[in-house]
C-alpha cells in the first residue's frame, strides 16, 4: 500500500509540475527507455531530473541524469550525469559526468568527467579523468589525467598519464613512458620526450628529441639546434671512458663506457649523468657534470661511484676541446672491488662485512670532438 501511495503521489507531482511548465519537464523516472513515466516521449523531450534503473534516453537535461547502467542524452546536457557503466552526450555538455566504464560527448564539454576507463569528445574545458584514456579531437582547456593515455590537438594546462601523452601545443605533459607534441613548456616522462619546440624543461629517463631545446634533461638528447660530442676521459683511478654529451645550450646527457687499465683483474665501467654549461665564452667554458660511474668484473661484485666534476674547459679551433678539474666522489663497493685504486680517502668505512663506502677529491680529464 505505502508503495502504491508513494507512486500515486510521484505521478501527481510530475503531472503538477508538468502542467506548470510543459517545456522542461521536471523528473522522468524508469526502468529502461522506453518503460518510463513519459514512455516514448521522453527521447523527444527536455527533463530536469532523469532517474532510470537500468538505461535512460533524454532529449536534453538541466540538472541530473542518473542511470543504472548507461544515459543517453541526445543534444544538451547540464548538470550531473551519472551512470555505472556509460554517459553519451549529443552536442554539449556542461557541469559532472561521472561513468564506470566510458562518457562520450560528440561536440563540446565542459566541466568535469571522470570515467573508469574512457572519455571522448571533440572539444573540451575543465579536467578529464579516466582509468584508461581521455580522448579529445579538437583543443582541450584544461587538464587531462589518465591510467594509460591521453590525446588532444590542443592542450592548454596539464596532460598526465601513465604511459602516453599526444598533442600538438601542450603546457605540461607528464608521463609514464613517452610525451610528444609539436609545441611545449615542460615535458617529463620515464622514458621518452619529443617535440619541435620546447620553451622550458624536458626531463626523459632515457631521450629527449627536439628541433628547439635549451634545457633537456635525459641521458641523450638530440636537439637540432643543440651540441653533440664524443668525449675521451681518463681519472685518478686510471678508468678511461668514451662517452656521448648531448644536449641544449645550457644542459646536456652524458652515457659512455670504458675500461680500467689499472686493477689487475677486468674491470668494465658504465657511465650516465647530466651536465650543464655554467659560463661560456668564445674560446673556454665552465662545465659541471653529475655522473654515476658503475664498474663490475662480471664475478657477481660492483664499485658505483657517484661524482660531482668541475671542469673548466679550452676550445682548440672550433671541433675539439680540452677538459679537466677536480672531482668530488661519494663511493661504494661489495667485495673488496676497487678499493685498492686509491690509496686515500677523506673518509671511509667498512659496513656489513662485505661492503665499503668512501668519501674523496679525485680529478679526472680529457678531449672531446664537437660531431
Amino acid at each position: 500500500m505505502r508503495v502504491s501511495y508513494l507512486l500515486l503521489l510521484l505521478f501527481t507531482t510530475v503531472s503538477k509540475l508538468q502542467a506548470q511548465d510543459s517545456s522542461a519537464h521536471p523528473i522522468n523516472l524508469g526502468l529502461v527507455y522506453p518503460l518510463s513515466v513519459y514512455g516514448k516521449n521522453a527521447a523527444n523531450q527536455t527533463d530536469r531530473v532523469s532517474v532510470f534503473a537500468i538505461a535512460g534516453v533524454s532529449k536534453s537535461t538541466t540538472a541530473v541524469a542518473i542511470a543504472g547502467v548507461s544515459n543517453v542524452i541526445k543534444q544538451v546536457g547540464t548538470g550531473v550525469q551519472v551512470a555505472g557503466f556509460s554517459n553519451h552526450i549529443g552536442t554539449t555538455w556542461h557541469s559532472a559526468t561521472v561513468a564506470g566504464f566510458m562518457n562520450q560527448v560528440k561536440s563540446h564539454g565542459d566541466g568535469a568527467m571522470v570515467a573508469g576507463f574512457m572519455n571522448s569528445s571533440v572539444s573540451f574545458r575543465g579536467i578529464q579523468v579516466a582509468g584508461f584514456a581521455n580522448f579529445v579531437k579538437k583543443e582541450v582547456y584544461g587538464s587531462q589525467v589518465a591510467g594509460f593515455m591521453n590525446v588532444a590537438k590542443l592542450n592548454s594546462t596539464v596532460q598526465a598519464a601513465g604511459f602516453l601523452n599526444s598533442g600538438s601545443k601542450a603546457n605540461v605533459q607528464i608521463a609514464g613512458f613517452c610525451n610528444n607534441a609539436d609545441e611545449a613548456s615542460v615535458q617529463v616522462a620515464g622514458f621518452i620526450n619529443k617535440a619541435h619546440k620546447v620553451k622550458g624543461v624536458q626531463v626523459a629517463g632515457f631521450i629527449n628529441i627536439a628541433d628547439s631545446s635549451d634545457y633537456p634533461i635525459g641521458i641523450i638528447n638530440i636537439v637540432k639546434g643543440g651540441e653533440r660530442q664524443i668525449s675521451v676521459s681518463i681519472d685518478e683511478t686510471a678508468t678511461v671512458i668514451a662517452a656521448f654529451k648531448s644536449g641544449g645550450r645550457y644542459l646536456y646527457g652524458i652515457l659512455g663506457a670504458g675500461y680500467n687499465v689499472k686493477e689487475s683483474e677486468s674491470l668494465y665501467a658504465l657511465q650516465a649523468g647530466v651536465g650543464a654549461n655554467v659560463f661560456s665564452l668564445p674560446v673556454a667554458r665552465l662545465r659541471v657534470e653529475a655522473l654515476s660511474t658503475m664498474m663490475t668484473s662480471f664475478k657477481g661484485d660492483y664499485y658505483n661511484r657517484i661524482s660531482l666534476n668541475v671542469f673548466p674547459s679550452v676550445h682548440v679551433g672550433k671541433r675539439i676541446e680540452i677538459f679537466g678539474g677536480p672531482t668530488f666522489n661519494w663511493l661504494f663497493t661489495e667485495n673488496g672491488l676497487g678499493i685498492d685504486l686509491r690509496k686515500h680517502y677523506l673518509w671511509s668505512e667498512t659496513y656489513k662485512h662485505d661492503r665499503f663506502r668512501a668519501l674523496y677529491v679525485g680529478v679526472s680529464g680529457g678531449v672531446a670532438v664537437k660531431i
